[in-house]
């Protein structure tokens, strides 16, 4: 299991905008926001099964080992149903994330997986996922 993940970005306000939008479907919100070694960063959380975690985290620039900005990943969050894909889906790209696969089943993953993509402003594919059927 993953505790936390970290990605540097070009564009720090640009990015917080996008994922601060495209988050809170999903519950996440800003719980940090400091310079730290002369880096500026955020950090998102969300309630789950540890309680209140920082789990997805946003540093400006590359860094000072010529680390370049995070770009062409694919990260996926944890939806809790399909509502919440659909509402991910419509905040993403309202706040200027390009769509990458609108919501809806992917049965060549399994039966229930429901999922939506959308491109974040890094280029990264970011999606939505529950498992759940419903």
């Amino acid at each position: 299991m993953l505790d936390h993940m970290t990605f540097r970005v070009r564009d720090l306000a640009v990015t917080k905008k996008f994922y601060e939008a495209a988050l809170a479907p999903l519950g996440y919100k800003i719980a940090h926001e400091f310079e730290f070694d002369g880096q500026r960063m955020f950090g998102m959380s969300c309630a789950g099964p540890r309680g209140e975690v920082t789990d997805t985290w946003f540093i400006s620039g590359p860094s000072d080992y010529n680390e370049p900005t995070t770009r062409g990943c694919h990260l996926a969050w944890s939806a809790p149903n399909r509502t919440a894909v659909d509402a991910f889906y419509d905040a993403a790209i309202a706040a200027g994330g390009k769509d990458n696969g609108k919501p809806g089943l992917r049965p060549h993953y399994h039966a229930s997986y429901y999922g939506a993509f959308v491109i974040d402003p890094e280029g990264n594919n970011v999606e939505a996922v529950t498992h759940a059927p419903e």
